[in-house]
């Protein structure tokens, strides 16, 4: 496990937004740079750090969702092509043992959101859940990125994390 390295990065990346927002005193903020990282760990085959430029590699999804009553259009990642380039059963492997399998997401202040394995992966259903980068075509900016996580179907954006730093997939203690 990485969670000693894990918790160091997301110290620095706290300290890299405190400063960034201080700077721009919550004014259009900047874009954060194509630097900073998710982490990808837990019961997974493969750890992963990717940054923006690493996320570029994948391919893309983009749809309309609405937060706080706003539309707007979100551009990004599946999570479960993040997930399955990590090395987590998708598919036909999500089964049995792995159905108690879920996947916590961290933001940089703390907040963490939980999704079961099963809600994302596009064989079960059309979670249509992303990684986004991206905003009406134009990069996050500090108060929500660089990385935000998107449910189009949810009613409320309660799970939605924003300045996302790690996703782990843990595994649901047996009774």
């Amino acid at each position: 496990m990485t969670y000693p390295v894990t918790w160091l990065r997301r110290v620095v990346f706290a300290l890299f937004v405190c400063a960034a927002a201080s700077a721009d005193v919550l004014a259009d903020a900047p874009a954060v740079p194509a630097q900073a990282t998710v982490a990808i760990g837990g019961e997974v085959a493969t750890p992963l750090h990717l940054d923006a430029a690493a996320l570029q590699k994948f391919p893309r999804r983009a749809f309309d969702a609405t937060e706080h009553g706003k539309t707007a259009h979100w551009d990004g990642v599946a999570l479960a092509d993040v997930l399955g380039a990590a090395g987590v059963p998708l598919g036909d492997a999500l089964r049995g043992k792995n159905l108690s399998l879920y996947v916590v997401v961290s933001a940089v202040d703390g907040y963490r959101a939980v999704y079961s394995l099963a809600e994302l992966d596009p064989a079960m259903r059309d979670g249509n859940v992303i990684l986004a980068d991206r905003r009406d075509g134009q990069p996050l900016d500090t108060k929500e990125g660089p990385f935000l996580i998107v449910a189009k179907n949810e009613k409320r954006p309660a799970r939605w994390v924003r300045q996302v730093i790690a996703i782990d997939v843990l595994r649901a203690p047996s009774p």
